[in-house]
């Protein structure tokens, strides 16, 4: 069976929650995706710039309630790269024996 369609960015179970989470919405609070996958603020910001970088995510500052808070989005690009992740996982788990590894 071919593994072609998984993204090495996005199969990190943590960042595959981020992504699937930010295409629900529009945006996400920084402290909400946290909350989400149960990382640490550091582990957090380090899938975030792994996004970022690979243009999946965009972040936005904002001032709210006196304290400065990081809001994700999720770009086209990432958008697209999360559809054709998850098409592969399904094509994973709808494959017979036969095409297993």
């Amino acid at each position: 069976m071919s593994l072609s369609g998984l993204d090495a960015i996005l199969h990190p179970p943590a960042r595959l929650q981020i992504a699937a989470l930010l295409a629900k919405v529009t945006d996400a609070e920084f402290a909400r995706l946290r909350e989400v996958t149960g990382v640490s603020d550091s582990v957090m910001s380090k899938h975030l710039s792994a996004l970022v970088e690979a243009g999946y995510v965009s972040l936005r500052k904002d001032v709210r309630d006196g304290r400065q808070r990081t809001w994700a989005s999720l770009t086209r690009a990432g958008r697209a790269a999360f559809s054709a992740h998850v098409k592969a996982l399904q094509a994973i788990v709808a494959a017979d024996g036969a095409d297993a590894v």
